[in-house]
């Protein structure tokens, strides 16, 4: 139950995240700035410089905006097609993600077996972390942009400085709900890539492996004798393998005198 809930936690919080990435591309003021707005005379004259990724715009005082659209892809200025293209890339793997997320819930009833539905709720899991660290790295490069010219000591004619908008908070956010809910998918399936202990029993001085991985039989190494308190029985933990020459140990037999009381008269 507890397994349930910390999933469906990870998938609400993350679908967010993108959600929140995703309306930041269509938003308005990813950087804007202010003119004017001095008082003094009858009418206060102000004008606001604004952009996003798409177009740089213009407002006046009386709420006419003008806006001039970025033209083709090829010539857009090169930090613009860097967020772009990082946003995207994000999008697509927070889709994916989204996918495999769904499928290896617990509480969904698809996917195959339990196993296989662990690894497809990890594999999503990664993927919302690479889609997330994407996102912000296109919101850092916007903001280092931005800070470059706002803090630059002098500045050629006609350039303006800006301040950053709404949108880039607002996906800033969103990355951080992203990689919220890709800690808690993992979290829920961290024994995917937990490494498996194998468990060697020991009887009468013989040692022999527990057949618990798949595809191998049982002897599939040697371990010396069990060093413990007892020789008769005993288990240890062990991962290494010695030389072929021996394992024909394993199959000797250790003879067993028969008691008085199990003999037949």
């Amino acid at each position: 139950m507890r397994k349930r809930f910390i999933q469906v936690c990870g998938f609400l919080i993350s679908t967010l995240g993108w959600l929140f990435v995703l309306c930041t591309m269509a938003m308005d003021f990813w950087r804007i700035t202010q003119i004017g707005g001095q008082g003094g005379s009858f009418i206060i004259k102000v004008a606001w410089y604004w952009s996003n990724l798409w177009k740089d715009c213009f407002t006046d005082s009386t709420a006419v905006t003008n806006c001039r659209d970025f033209p083709v892809l090829w010539s857009v200025t090169t930090y613009v097609q860097g967020v772009r293209g990082l946003l995207m890339c994000g999008l697509t793997l927070g889709f994916f993600a989204a996918v495999l997320c769904f499928l290896g819930m617990e509480c969904t009833y698809i996917g195959g077996e339990q196993q296989s539905k662990d690894k497809m709720l990890f594999a999503g899991a990664v993927f919302h972390f690479v889609g997330g660290v994407a996102d912000i790295a296109a919101y850092c490069l916007y903001i280092n942009r931005v800070a470059r010219t706002s803090f630059a000591p002098s500045l050629a004619p006609g350039i303006l400085r800006y301040d950053l908008g709404p949108p880039i908070f607002l996906g800033l956010v969103g990355c951080f709900c992203i990689l919220l809910g890709a800690i808690f998918y993992a979290v829920t399936v961290y024994t995917v890539v937990k490494p498996k202990s194998r468990v060697v029993y020991a009887y009468g001085g013989r040692t022999y492996m527990d057949p618990r991985s798949r595809g191998r039989s049982l002897y599939t190494g040697y371990y010396g004798p069990y060093s413990g308190p007892s020789r008769l029985y005993g288990t240890y933990y062990a991962s290494g393998r010695s030389s072929g020459s021996r394992i024909s140990k394993l199959s000797a037999t250790t003879p067993e005198k028969m008691s008085a009381r199990d003999a037949f008269v």
